[in-house]
């Protein structure tokens, strides 16, 4: 067996690593303000075949899956040729933070914001938002 050195190894790795990268995710999450930190968070990786499978179908809409909205504070999903984040006005003052924390952990490589108050936290809110992370 041969033994790489050191600068070779971690060249190997590298493109290694370049395989391993997550694909895109559509799913739910809450958010901490006091942290600025995501929690809660439930996703799936959107690959190009679940696309084109969903174009071929006609269906042009990729969500995480059976939810109820009271149980998150915001969605991301796939409408026919990009990613939405839905969510109320809370994240409005804090569209920056959030997208930061958004591209990290769902893997987003470019998203929208829309906002609608059937999101704004309070509003026909039904359930209490989770304690345990």
């Amino acid at each position: 067996m041969t033994q790489l050195n050191d600068k070779d190894h971690k060249a190997q790795m590298e493109d290694m690593a370049s395989f391993d990268e997550q694909m895109p995710c559509v799913g739910i999450f809450w958010y901490d303000p006091e942290d600025n930190t995501l929690f809660g968070v439930r996703k799936k990786e959107l690959t190009p075949q679940m696309v084109e499978e969903a174009a071929e179908k006609g269906v042009f809409f990729i969500e995480y899956g059976e939810h109820k909205a009271e149980e998150y504070a915001g969605c991301i999903v796939w409408a026919k040729d990009k990613f939405i984040v839905l969510v109320g006005k809370w994240a409005e003052p804090i569209q920056d933070k959030l997208s930061e924390l958004l591209e990290q952990e769902f893997s987003l490589p470019y998203f929208e914001f829309v906002y609608d108050e059937h999101w704004d936290l309070g509003h026909g809110w039904s359930g209490d938002m989770p304690t345990s992370r």
